[in-house]
């Protein structure tokens, strides 16, 4: 089915719900005005709905696969990456020093998220690209910067990020990968590093892979590591690709779905690396990687929804079953009660996740134009809820849409599978959303919960503002952020962190259901009409936002009754 870049819905909400008159009023951002914003927004969407959304089907029918070392890529991939990078969508946002369009992030990230919902496999190539050239802006010396940068912007080279190990996991400072100088400045890089998406294509000339690796005087843990820019292909003297570099793409994993994208194992021989900010300080700069694609993978997780979502009403406004139960009915599917509430909780949640991510990439924004601080940790702590609430949001539609198709949502053939299987992944890569949450809960709070109080007031005093207005819909938002202030302050006041962890992922997820309502409610106010976002906002405040009540109860239950049960009880 042709998909539809929900380019309006982000205008109304850049217009009323996060307003990005706040980015574009600094001086950073000052050239970003409304029409720029919304000529760029309708240019991406144009591509992502003409471009990658035809070849969504192809990556899950004929997957990447390896051919004498080289990767193989799906038909139509290198067309439509053509097309990404003469867009200019690979690094929006990046320097127009290196040939970037020096966007906001927030407008960025709406394009992200429109090419994920087109076409989620090849669009976690530009993704990592676009973290990869935000950690060299931020840490590589000047010469690494004129090598990399304007390659990396332009789409003519890719790049990727290089933390896992077969033996460590999510555990990054159990790594073995080691890096010996090598007297001239370079380094000689060794060792196995496993998912590595999009290690390999057809379609660029060359990739640049972000690779952390110890020193020999590196110590143990996160502190000893370092981080290098280590090319498949070695920059000749005019900075072209030259010689092939000492690494290979040993196998590619096969998936639950993200067909399309080539997830490697890579082996590097002693390969030619360069060191990337200070020795021993790749944690630091391959974070400032990981932040941004922690909010990139929420972004995914929205997309494949909205995706998955209008797969899903397509079928329901085509499918003809049973005697419709309201007067006037068309007879299809979209008549049933059931049918109409998973559709309109999915399209209610995908708002509430979208504008969670929207305010998230705004306080990123006002955070590097105004350097203030409030603004940055508004941005840290809203990090970890985008990622995880946008891609949970990802696979409860996916998994709603397969649903609604019934039986021939388990056939492959309809293709509502597709977005089930590849946005799995989503709430395991860039940090499993377990590990989101317990960093909400404990990095999140050390600040004693202000950068959570904030947000809290914001809900409340916002809600209180409309009680006269609107006191159907504001009542019970602010009622809700009073019980999310009492469950930040349970977690604020547990000194033992075990007790925070065993409620973090209720929390995580009751903090983004409060937040959602007070996006649907300032939508509401501003549509001024019982319109069709106010209709939504009453639908999500009345059915959705109690499960607060129940995720906070969770939340604030303490570890002792998850350990009450041995080993052995657990087996038995």
């Amino acid at each position: 089915m042709p998909y539809r870049s929900p380019v309006s819905d982000y205008e109304y909400i850049f217009e009323n719900v996060v307003p990005l008159t706040q980015v574009t009023s600094t001086e950073k951002f000052s050239e970003a005005d409304a029409d720029t914003v919304s000529a760029v927004l309708t240019e991406a969407g144009r591509m992502c709905d003409e471009i990658m959304a035809p070849v969504q089907r192809n990556g899950d029918l004929t997957p990447a696969y390896l051919e004498n070392g080289k990767v193989r890529t799906s038909p139509g991939f290198g067309d439509a990456y053509k097309a990404i990078a003469e867009g200019g969508w690979v690094s929006s946002s990046a320097s127009p020093e290196f040939g970037g369009m020096g966007l906001p992030l927030s407008v960025t990230h709406a394009v992200n998220e429109m090419m994920a919902g087109a076409c989620l496999s090849l669009q976690l190539n530009p993704l990592m690209t676009q973290g990869q050239v935000e950690a060299l802006e931020a840490h590589a010396s000047d010469e690494l910067k004129a090598t990399y940068l304007p390659k990396l912007v332009s789409g003519e080279w890719c790049g990727t990020m290089n933390l896992t190990e077969p033996h460590a996991g999510s555990d990054v400072g159990a790594l073995s990968s080691k890096a010996e100088p090598n007297g001239d400045g370079t380094y000689s890089v060794t060792g196995q590093k496993i998912y590595i998406s999009w290690a390999d294509n057809d379609f660029t000339e060359n990739v640049v892979h972000l690779v952390l690796a110890r020193l020999p005087d590196g110590g143990p843990g996160t502190k000893g590591i370092s981080l290098f820019v280590v090319p498949r292909n070695i920059p000749d003297e005019n900075g072209d690709p030259g010689i092939a570099n000492s690494l290979k793409v040993v196998s590619l994993e096969h998936k639950m779905g993200l067909h399309g994208s080539p997830t490697a194992v890579m082996q590097f021989d002693g390969a030619k690396g360069w060191l990337v900010g200070q020795e021993h300080d790749g944690m630091k700069c391959m974070f400032t990687m990981m932040n941004n694609a922690r909010l990139g993978v929420g972004a995914q997780g929205i997309g494949a929804a909205e995706g998955a979502y209008q797969h899903a009403l397509a079928y329901a406004l085509d499918r003809k079953q049973g005697r419709s139960p309201i007067e006037g009915g068309t007879g299809t599917i979209l008549d049933h009660a059931d049918v109409r509430r998973m559709l309109t909780s999915m399209k209610a949640d995908i708002f509430a996740a979208r504008s969670i991510a929207a305010d998230c990439a705004l306080s990123i924004d006002m955070g590097h134009a105004t350097g203030e601080a409030e603004w940055k940790a508004r941005a840290a702590f809203l990090t970890p809820i985008a990622k995880a609430f946008g891609t949970d949001v990802g696979i409860d539609v996916a998994n709603s849409g397969v649903q609604i198709h019934g039986g021939m949502g388990f056939i492959e053939e309809t293709g509502a599978a597709q977005y089930s299987r590849d946005v799995r992944v989503t709430a395991i890569y860039e940090g499993t959303n377990g590990i989101q949450s317990m960093d909400l809960v404990a990095r999140k709070l050390m600040d004693g919960g202000e950068a959570a109080y904030r947000l809290v007031d914001d809900i409340e005093s916002f809600a209180e503002s409309i009680k006269s207005s609107h006191p159907e819909l504001a009542e019970p938002v602010w009622q809700a952020s009073e019980t999310l202030r009492e469950a930040t302050e349970w977690m604020v006041g547990q000194g033992e962190l075990n007790e925070r962890f065993a409620g973090a992922v209720p929390f995580l997820r009751g903090f983004a259901r409060v937040l959602g309502a007070h996006y649907h409610l300032k939508a509401a106010v501003a549509e001024a009409t019982d319109g069709p976002r106010t209709k939504m906002a009453r639908f999500y405040i009345k059915r959705l936002l109690p499960e607060h009540v129940g995720l906070f109860a969770h939340a604030m239950a303490g570890a002792a009754d998850l350990y009450a049960l041995s080993e052995e009880d657990l087996a038995s």
